[in-house]
């Protein structure tokens, strides 16, 4: 293990993520479920989530654990940002362009999924990774992993309470108006640092398109598909978030040097 893809204070995320290598030398986002998740439940989630191509989801590579272990599965590395650490890394609220950009992005994926008959199910600002080439959704099946009983008497393990569609708080089957309605706190959170804000908060691109995502009644939400049209082209990072980016393969990179001839590992 060379670190944490997520900080060490952080406990949003409904899964653990690390940073590791393997013998042969590839660097890989290793996931485990959390101690207070199913672990059956999340190993056929993982499983789910190899057979699926869908752009924009965090690829699954290997799948591993067994009864004697606790399951876990792979994913390419490349630098990456939980959406909680680019807030802090930038200061506060993402600017609009970035926000603009961001939903459009986490719109196409989710129709794309949607269209396969597939819903995320895990969508919180924690699943959303910022890098270089976009986001990426992790987290995929976070609801479906959890025993409906203990959505219903605490919130999902490491799902921010906001982001989780009324009908699954009340333990109804994961679908896709409830990766929409997590999609609106996603964007909420992006434009304001919380997941519910006051519509005054929003700013004003933002909330019609939010308020109707995080409407009580799945069928007045929008489609994922009708919400693309947010902004067109590539996120523009902020400063700060591509420097703690650099920062992150920069740690990586020291930490995967060879030691020297004459020195041992401590």
């Amino acid at each position: 293990m060379l670190g944490r893809l997520d900080d060490e204070l952080e406990d949003s995320a409904p899964e653990r993520r690390f940073i590791v290598r393997r013998g042969d030398g590839d660097t890989l986002i290793a996931r485990l479920p959390r101690p207070d998740t199913d672990p059956t439940r999340w190993a056929v989630e993982a499983e789910g989530a190899r057979r699926l191509s869908v752009p924009g989801f965090l690829p699954v590579g290997e799948v591993g654990g067994g009864a004697a272990e606790l399951p876990w599965c792979t994913a390419p590395y490349v630098p990456a940002l939980p959406l909680p650490a680019a807030l802090r890394a930038h200061g506060g609220p993402l600017p609009g362009p970035v926000v603009r950009a961001l939903g459009a992005a986490l719109a196409r994926t989710l129709a794309t999924a949607h269209a396969q008959g597939v819903a995320h199910a895990g969508l919180s600002p924690a699943a959303v990774l910022l890098t270089t080439d976009g986001p990426r959704l992790s987290c995929f099946g976070a609801v479906r992993a959890a025993a409906p009983d203990g959505v219903r008497r605490s919130g999902l393990p490491g799902l921010d309470s906001g982001s989780l569609a009324p009908e699954q708080a009340a333990g109804g089957s994961p679908a896709a108006p409830g990766d929409v309605y997590a999609l609106g706190a996603v964007l909420a959170y992006a434009a304001t640092g919380h997941t519910v804000p006051e519509r005054e908060e929003l700013p004003d691109f933002l909330r019609e398109p939010v308020t109707a995502c995080l409407s009580r009644d799945p069928a007045r939400r929008p489609q994922a598909h009708r919400l693309v049209a947010l902004e067109d082209g590539p996120m523009p990072l902020p400063a700060p978030v591509v420097v703690a980016l650099a920062r992150q393969s920069a740690g990586l990179l020291a930490a995967e040097l060879p030691l020297p001839a004459d020195r041992t590992a401590p």
